[in-house]
């Protein structure tokens, strides 16, 4: 195991990496057509930053979204609705289960995922064992998905970016093994520790990563939702990410989850 002293010096050579805090994609563009799409995309995302209530950054201050001060007062009793369903942590499905397009950042079982909202999806067998995280969510505006996001002893997600910049993501930390250091994420080039009943709230469109090396399960209230823009501009991408449920992939990640809920709820 590692001392303090090797995971500081692991943490820092992490942030010693050339610069990182970017939306620059690692995958696509090896055709025109590719090219073409993430010239376009790249376009959209400036466009998206410019008009942004808030400035454009990697991680934002959580007191900037009042509702999350709701999470953080009353995360202990989304904890219990956690520790209900974590009884059955060995049937929920792995995240690349769901969404097939998952499985390349991670293709084993050591990312679970326990839906509770999800464009096209229907969650209402997981919804009925968290009534109380549930009425909480109804509090966040735009929220497009939520779960609760499971990672094994020792899993690591290789470094990534979302797809849009026009969502932002929110974790409430609900269990985070000791030590903290060593169950991190990265984003850009800042390095954060989730706590407890505390909040993070990023830009997953920056590239990022994720270390549980601890012996430990971590578990977050993982939350997408529309980053507030001027308007129309927000309006037109509330617009946008309600066409979710249109996307093939979307769709079929909902038929996924549906039949995993009737297996799972056999009566319901």
């Amino acid at each position: 195991m590692q001392t303090a002293v090797e995971i500081k010096q692991t943490i820092e050579a992490q942030a010693a990496k050339p610069d990182l805090h970017t939306r620059a994609h690692t995958l696509g563009g090896k055709t025109a057509f590719g090219r073409f799409a993430l010239r376009l995309q790249d376009r959209l995302e400036r466009a998206v930053a410019r008009v942004s209530v808030l400035p454009d950054s990697a991680v934002y201050n959580p007191a900037d979204f009042p509702w999350t001060r709701n999470f953080e007062a009353n995360w202990r009793t989304i904890r219990a609705e956690l520790d209900e369903v974590l009884q059955y942590r060995d049937q929920m499905p792995s995240f690349h289960e769901i969404i097939k397009e998952v499985g390349t950042i991670t293709s084993d079982d050591s990312w679970k995922t326990f839906f509770l909202l999800g464009a096209g999806m229907d969650c209402s067998g997981n919804a009925k064992r968290c009534p109380e995280t549930m009425r909480l969510l109804q509090g966040i505006p735009g929220a497009s998905t939520a779960f609760f996001s499971i990672l094994s002893p020792g899993k690591h997600i290789p470094a990534h970016r979302g797809a849009y910049n026009g969502v932002l993501r929110f974790h409430l930390g609900l269990l985070v093994p000791e030590p903290r250091e060593r169950c991190r994420i990265r984003i850009g080039n800042q390095i954060h520790s989730w706590n407890e009943g505390e909040s993070l709230i990023f830009d997953d469109s920056f590239n990022h990563e994720v270390w549980n090396d601890t012996d430990g399960w971590r578990v977050v209230l993982f939350v997408d939702f529309a980053r507030p823009l001027r308007q129309p501009w927000h309006w037109l991408n509330r617009s946008f990410i309600g066409m979710g449920p249109l996307a093939p992939f979307l769709r079929e990640a909902g038929q996924k989850q549906k039949a995993w809920e009737k297996k799972f709820y056999p009566k319901g």
